[in-house]
């Protein structure tokens, strides 16, 4: 073989090479340089004590007859005591240890149920989670046809969830027919040197017909797609979004005494877009 010859075929195969990885790194560039478009948001901006916005959100109450379903042990109110804006930007939904309703807990969750919903697009949230043995912390979503076809059925996206006794780990995970509780398709993210409970993290979605990718800040560390779950796909229509802080339930287990009370998580805001285009 002469010397061209071989250069040619070396910078044919160069060429090959290049053009492989660099449209695999397009590919993952057309994903994270998607054209997102603002279409709803809260900043969480007011007075002190004042009740987050009426036109956003809504709350559930009292104790779900069942525990949420869960086991859970705290009774939720829309008391300002439990949920509030704190002044400086941010909602704060604290869980509290005090008797109420017959339970031995308070705490706040609040839902965009009849108020937004909408399928696919970018769904975040910035917020600093609290600590301790028992408390669940979560931002997620549910399918606005659980009304009509109850859960799982209805479709179940959680995109943090947290354990309050793990404050490196966050977790996500979606729920749907024949793979729901604990059998739920779910993905961890931890650190190894830092904690979710001591600064404000971004936690996000990037949710396509056919996939749902989980963002923490601006690391993707999962994506699911209707072959990763065992049964219907059901991520196909629009679903509200809600933010809670549970006590105990069979996720996290009871309270200890080494868990102090009162618990906060801080949301800075949450945002939700579109693509553009």
């Amino acid at each position: 073989m002469n010397r061209n010859h071989s250069i040619l075929i070396n910078s044919v195969l160069l060429a090959v090479i290049s053009f492989a990885f660099w449209s695999c790194k397009d590919d993952e560039n057309a994903v994270a340089n998607r054209n997102w478009k603002l279409v709803w948001s809260d900043d969480f901006n007011g007075v002190a004590g004042q009740s987050p916005d009426a036109a956003n959100w809504t709350y559930d109450l009292g104790t779900g007859n069942n525990g949420w379903g869960n086991q859970e042990l705290q009774y939720y109110t829309d008391r300002p005591e439990n949920i509030a804006l704190d002044g400086v930007g941010n909602l704060a939904i604290t869980a509290r240890r005090e008797s109420f309703g017959g339970s031995g807990f308070t705490s706040a969750r609040i839902k965009t149920q009849g108020l937004f919903d909408q399928a696919y697009g970018r769904f975040e949230a910035r917020i600093k989670l609290p600590w301790g043995p028992g408390i669940w912390p979560a931002f997620w979503m549910l399918g606005n046809d659980i009304n009509d076809v109850s859960w799982p059925q209805c479709g179940e996206i959680d995109i943090m969830e947290y354990r309050g006794q793990q404050p490196n780990l966050v977790h996500g995970t979606v729920h749907g027919p024949g793979y729901s509780g604990g059998a739920a398709i779910t993905k961890s993210f931890g650190f190894t040197d830092n904690r979710f409970d001591v600064d404000f993290h971004v936690f996000a979605i990037e949710w396509g017909a056919d996939y749902v990718d989980y963002y923490v800040d601006n690391t993707l560390y999962q994506r699911i797609t209707p072959e990763d779950v065992p049964g219907e796909w059901v991520y196909d229509h629009p679903f509200f979004i809600i933010l809670n802080v549970a006590v105990g339930g069979n996720f996290v287990g009871f309270p200890t005494s080494q868990t102090p009370f009162p618990q906060t998580m801080l949301v800075d805001y949450v945002k939700v877009y579109k693509e553009a285009n």
